[in-house]
C-alpha cells in the first residue's frame, strides 16, 4: 500500500490529467445523456422507436469516425489531440441545447458520442498504457475511477440543472464547463507531467515504440478474435439493459425508486472494483486475468433471468459493476501488453470503436424482442449462455500466450 501512495504521489500530474478528462467524457455517456431522453421527446414530439434510432445511429457514425481518427493520438501531440477533443465536446453540448429538429439533434447526438464516449476516454487510457509500464494497471484504474464518480455526481446535477433552468439551458452550463474548467486543468496539469505533451508520442526515442505491432497485425492475429466477445459483451450488455430498464421493471415488477438507489451501489461498486483490478493486473498480467471478466456479467445476467424479488436488484447491479470496473483496467492494459505502446492509439481506437459498434446495436436488438413479446428469463438467460460462450472462446486467446511469447511478439 506504501508503495501505492508513493506512486500515486510521484505521479499525480499525469493521473489526474487521466481522471479529469474521463469524468467530462461522461457528457456523451448513456447513462447521463438518459436523463434528457423524457424532456427531448416531448420537445421534439419524438416517440420512444424514433428517438431510439437517432440515438443509435448518432452512435453508430460516431464508431466508425473514431476507427479512423483516434490513430491520431499516436501522431500528435497530446495536448493538440486533448485540446481538439474538447472544442468538439463543447460544440456537442452547444448543439444539443440548440436542438430542434431531428438533423440538429442527430448532429448533438454524434458529437457528444465521439468525444465524449469516444476520445475523451480514448485520450485519457491510451496515455496512462502508454507512460506508464511496471505500473500501467493502477494508473488505468485510477483514471477510470472518473466513470463511478460521475455515476454518482452527474446525474443528481443533470436532474438539479434541468428543474432549475431547464434542458436546453443545462447543455449550456455543461458547454460552459469545458473552456472554463477542463482545459485550464488539463493544461496545468499536463506542464506538470513528466512527459513532454507537445511531442507526438512517435517521435520519442524509445525503440520500443518503433517494434511495436499495430491494428493490422492484430486484426491477422487469431487470438484477437477470439477474445473480442468477451470484450465488447460488457458495453454491449450494459447499454442494453439501462436503456430497456423500463422493461426489467415491469418484468421482476420493482419499485423504480429501489432501483435508482441500486445506482449508487453500482456506482461505488464499479469504483471499488476498478482499483483492486488495477493492483491485480499490475502483479498477474492483464492477459491471465482477461477470462473473468465473464464471471459477474454472466452471474448478472442469470440472477436477472432466474431470480425474483426486490434483492434481485441489488445483486444484478452490484454483478454489473464488477464487471464493469475490472474491464477497463484488464483490457486497457492487455493491447499494451500484447502489442506495444508504439502504435497503441491505432488499437485502442479501433477497440474504442468496436464498443461503440456495440453500444449501438444492444438497444435496437433487446428492442426488437421485448416487442415481439420475449420474457425477461429467456431474454437473460440466453444472454447469459453467449457470455458463458465468450468466456469459453477467450481461453484459447491471449491466457495462453507464455511469457517468452509474448515478450518475443513485442
Amino acid at each position: 500500500m506504501q508503495r501505492y501512495w508513493q506512486f500515486v504521489a510521484s505521479s499525480w500530474p499525469l493521473l489526474a490529467f487521466g481522471f479529469v478528462s474521463i469524468f467530462w467524457g461522461n457528457l456523451g455517456q448513456s447513462f447521463f445523456i438518459s436523463w434528457y431522453g423524457a424532456s427531448i421527446q416531448d420537445s421534439l414530439s419524438l416517440s420512444a422507436g424514433a428517438y431510439g434510432t437517432v440515438y443509435s445511429s448518432a452512435t453508430l457514425l460516431s464508431s466508425l469516425v473514431i476507427m479512423a481518427f483516434g490513430g491520431m493520438i499516436d501522431r500528435w501531440p497530446l495536448r493538440r489531440f486533448a485540446t481538439l477533443a474538447a472544442i468538439g465536446l463543447t460544440a456537442a453540448c452547444v448543439a444539443l441545447s440548440a436542438a430542434n429538429t431531428l438533423p440538429m439533434l442527430f448532429l448533438g447526438f454524434f458529437l457528444v458520442r465521439l468525444c465524449g464516449q469516444g476520445l475523451f476516454p480514448h485520450t485519457a487510457q491510451t496515455t496512462m498504457a502508454r507512460y506508464f509500464d511496471n505500473h500501467r494497471g493502477k494508473a488505468l484504474s485510477i483514471s477510470a475511477s472518473g466513470v463511478p464518480i460521475g455515476e454518482i455526481v452527474l446525474p443528481l446535477l443533470a436532474v438539479a440543472l434541468i428543474s432549475a433552468i431547464g434542458w436546453r439551458e443545462s447543455w449550456w452550463v455543461m458547454a460552459l464547463t469545458i473552456p472554463l474548467i477542463y482545459l485550464p486543468t488539463m493544461y496545468w496539469l499536463l506542464r506538470r507531467a513528466p512527459i513532454n505533451e507537445c511531442e507526438a508520442p512517435l517521435s520519442s526515442a524509445n525503440p520500443h515504440h518503433h517494434t511495436s505491432r499495430g491494428r493490422r497485425e492484430m486484426l491477422r492475429d487469431y487470438r484477437f478474435w477470439l477474445a473480442l466477445p468477451t470484450v465488447v459483451s460488457g458495453p454491449f450488455i450494459l447499454t442494453g439493459v439501462f436503456i430497456h430498464q423500463g422493461f426489467i421493471i415491469a418484468q421482476k415488477q420493482w419499485d423504480p425508486l429501489w432501483l435508482a438507489s441500486c445506482f449508487v451501489v453500482y456506482g461505488i461498486v464499479h469504483w471499488v472494483s476498478s482499483m483492486a483490478a488495477g493492483v491485480l493486473v499490475d502483479r498477474f498480467t492483464a492477459r491471465r486475468l482477461l477470462p473473468i471478466i465473464v464471471l459477474p456479467l454472466a452471474g448478472a445476467m442469470f440472477s436477472l433471468a432466474w431470480l425474483n424479488g426486490s434483492w434481485v436488484a441489488l445483486l444484478f447491479m452490484t454483478l454489473l459493476g464488477i464487471n464493469i470496473g475490472i474491464s477497463s483496467p484488464i483490457t486497457g492494459a492487455l493491447w499494451a501488453e500484447v502489442y506495444g505502446t508504439g502504435k497503441l492509439g491505432s488499437i485502442r481506437s479501433l477497440m474504442t470503436s468496436l464498443g461503440m459498434i456495440a453500444t449501438s446495436a444492444s438497444p435496437i436488438l433487446f428492442g426488437l424482442l421485448i416487442d415481439k413479446g420475449i420474457h425477461a428469463q429467456a431474454l437473460f438467460g440466453t444472454a447469459g449462455f453467449g457470455i458463458v460462450l465468450a468466456g469459453i472462446l477467450v481461453w484459447f486467446s491471449y491466457p495462453r500466450l507464455s511469457d517468452e511469447r509474448l515478450h518475443e511478439q513485442r
